[in-house]
C-alpha cells in the first residue's frame, strides 16, 4: 500500500454566491488536519481545469475567508462538454497533478460535468450551490438564506417609500426556473403579490386585487421572479438574447413590464426596481456559513470513505449523500404549500 498523500482538487463553477469561501475553507481544513491530504484549487471553475490553472491550498491560505463573499478561486460558466478536446484536457490535468478525487461546488450545470467525470471512473463528490435554491435533493443550498435576507431588507425599505408616496412598488428578483427567493422574501416582507415561474399569472387579476387593496391602503408591494410569465406569453422576458456556455439566455424585464401594465390598468402610480447582482454579493449570513462548513466537511469525509458520484445534501437538518444523477435530473420548484401561505395575505 502506497504511503503517498491523497490529493484532492476543488473548484467553484457558475454564478458566485455567499458561502463559497466557507466551503473552500472547510474542505481544506478537514482534508489537511483530519486526513493529511493535499488540496489543490482550480481557478475559474472548469476553465481552470481545462487550462491547468491550479494552486495548492493550505490551512494558512484559507484563513480569514469564512465571512467573505464571492470565491477566492474565481468562477466561470465554462462548459467543457461543448468541445470533446476540453473534456480530454480535464482528464489530462487530473492525471498530470495526480489527483485522486475532485470536489466541484456548483449548480446543475457544474454538477452535470461532475457526473460525466464520475461516469468516466473518476472519484467525484459534489457540493450543491445555487442562489435560487433549485437543486433537487437538498432542502436548502448555501447562499439562498443570504439572498432572502438581502431581498427582504430591500423590500422593507421600499415599502416605506411606497407608503409615503401612495405608490405600487414592483421589485424583480432572481429566479429563472424556481421562485424560491421571491416566495420566501415575499412572505417575510408581507408582499401583496408574488409572481413566480411555477404559476403563470393573469395581469388583470393581479390588478383587480391591487385595486381592492388600494381602497384601504394606498400602497402595495409586488415581488416578481425574473422567470415569471403572464399566462398569454409563451416565452420569458429577456435582458439579452445571447446565451452563456450552457445555453442559458439572460432573463430580465418582466418586472418593468408588470409595473407598466399595473400603472396602465389601475391608474395608480407604479415604480419598478431590479435588485440584480446585489442578491449575490456581500457577507454570508450565519446560517449560510454553518451550512457551507457542514457541506465542506461532509464532502471530504465522503472522499475518505471511498464514496463516488455523490452530492452532499441537507435533509431535515442532517447532511446526507445522494447520487449526482438524481441531483441534476430536474429543478426543485416552489412547494405549493409555501405559496399558499403567501397568498393568504394577497
Amino acid at each position: 500500500m502506497s504511503d503517498e498523500k491523497k490529493k484532492i482538487g476543488i473548484l467553484t463553477g457558475g454564478g458566485d454566491c455567499p458561502g463559497l469561501n466557507a466551503v473552500i475553507r472547510a474542505v481544506v481544513r478537514r482534508a489537511v488536519q483530519t486526513y493529511d491530504y493535499d488540496v489543490f484549487g482550480f481557478k475559474d471553475g472548469w476553465k481552470g481545469v481545462i487550462e491547468g490553472w491550479v494552486e495548492p491550498l493550505s490551512s494558512l491560505s484559507v484563513g480569514g475567508i469564512l465571512r467573505r463573499g464571492g470565491t477566492i478561486l474565481g468562477t466561470s460558466r465554462t462548459n467543457p462538454r461543448k468541445k470533446p478536446e476540453d473534456l480530454d484536457r480535464i482528464m489530462f490535468h487530473m492525471k498530470k497533478y495526480q489527483l485522486d478525487a475532485l470536489i466541484p461546488i456548483g449548480g446543475d450545470d457544474t454538477l452535470g460535468v461532475a457526473l460525466w467525470m464520475h461516469e468516466k471512473g473518476f472519484q467525484v463528490i459534489g457540493v450543491p450551490k445555487t442562489i435560487d435554491n433549485d437543486i433537487k435533493g437538498t432542502d436548502y443550498t448555501f447562499g439562498f438564506n443570504t439572498a432572502v435576507e438581502t431581498v427582504t431588507e430591500a423590500l422593507d425599505r421600499l415599502q416605506t417609500t411606497a407608503e409615503s408616496h401612495h405608490r405600487i412598488m414592483v421589485v424583480e428578483v432572481m429566479g429563472r426556473h424556481a421562485g424560491w427567493i421571491a416566495t420566501m422574501s415575499g412572505i417575510a416582507s408581507g408582499a401583496d403579490e408574488i409572481l413566480i415561474p411555477e404559476m403563470p399569472f393573469d395581469i388583470h387579476g393581479v390588478c383587480e386585487k391591487l385595486l381592492v387593496r388600494h381602497k384601504r391602503r394606498k400602497f402595495s408591494l409586488v415581488v416578481v421572479a425574473e422567470g415569471a410569465l403572464p399566462k398569454d406569453k409563451p416565452s420569458n422576458f429577456l435582458a439579452s438574447d445571447q446565451t452563456d456556455a450552457f445555453g442559458h439566455v439572460r432573463l430580465g424585464g418582466v418586472g418593468q413590464w408588470v409595473a407598466d401594465q399595473i400603472e396602465k390598468i389601475t391608474g395608480c402610480e407604479t415604480r419598478y426596481t431590479n435588485l440584480g447582482h446585489t442578491q449575490r454579493g456581500g457577507t454570508p449570513t450565519a446560517y449560510d456559513r454553518i451550512l457551507s462548513t457542514r457541506f465542506g466537511v461532509a464532502a471530504v469525509d465522503a472522499v475518505a470513505k471511498g464514496e463516488r458520484g455523490k452530492m452532499v445534501a441537507l435533509r431535515s437538518e442532517h447532511i446526507i449523500l445522494i447520487p449526482l444523477a438524481d441531483a441534476v435530473l430536474e429543478n426543485k420548484v416552489v412547494d405549493p404549500h409555501f405559496y399558499e401561505i403567501a397568498s393568504l395575505f394577497f
